[in-house]
């Protein structure tokens, strides 16, 4: 794993999570359930991913599923691995929930995973799915930081009242900043999203925060 983990901090990501799987974890083909022994989860923490991306891609669409393909196909190649990326499919790849078996993440009030070092900053990337049981560290015990969080700065900050506990309103998001490009939340990411007190020193560069933004919204806004 110390192997594995420098090679994806060499181009800006980092390992998110690792677990052993069974039979319940839809692994979709070809890296089928039979043939999967360790799922290893990595992505960006932060905006570390930022540079090499734009040094290699620039920001152009599908540029960031583009570069995120190349580099997991190139790891799996050379350790041993089948790649499997969330914009693979049909069928999808279950990331979120096998993000909650790598054992790091907890449920925010938001609904966003929290990560105890990258906050509400990260974002999985892709996966290696290995044939072989790598040894893998102590599932992390420690508890979510939103129960130590007593004012939950996410739930209040949101200028369109998108988010509620357990519940997050895509049409009153899109509606408050569709058509306003220098609106905060287009200029420098989710308002709720940056006034978590974890992992501040994670929240995304501008550009990469516009970047996001940008392809949210050709997603979701008005087509004009």
């Amino acid at each position: 794993m110390t192997r594995l983990g420098a090679a994806f901090e060499s181009v800006g990501l980092v390992i998110l999570g690792a677990f052993h799987p069974g039979p319940d974890d839809d692994i979709p083909p070809p890296a089928a359930a039979s043939r999967a022994a360790t799922i290893v989860l990595a992505g960006n923490g932060g905006g570390s991913m930022w540079p090499y991306f734009t040094a290699s891609r620039g920001a152009g669409a599908d540029a960031l599923n583009d570069w995120s393909s190349e580099i997991f196909q190139a790891l799996a190649a050379r350790f041993g691995a089948r790649a499997v990326l969330p914009q693979d499919g049909p069928p999808y790849a279950p990331f979120q929930r096998w993000a909650r078996r790598g054992g790091q993440v907890h449920d925010s009030p938001i609904g966003i995973l929290i990560h105890p070092t990258y906050g509400l900053w990260h974002s999985y990337r892709g996966a290696l799915v290995f044939s072989r049981k790598l040894a893998l560290p102590a599932p992390g015990e420690a508890p979510s930081p939103c129960g130590s969080c007593p004012d939950r700065p996410c739930l209040n900050e949101c200028p369109a009242r998108a988010f509620q506990p357990g519940r997050y309103d895509l049409e009153r998001c899109v509606g408050e900043i569709d058509g306003r490009e220098d609106h905060d939340c287009r200029m420098l990411g989710c308002g709720a999203r940056r006034v978590c007190p974890v992992g501040r020193e994670h929240i995304y560069p501008p550009a990469q925060a516009q970047f996001h933004m940008a392809a949210f919204m050709a997603k979701h806004g008005r087509k004009h």
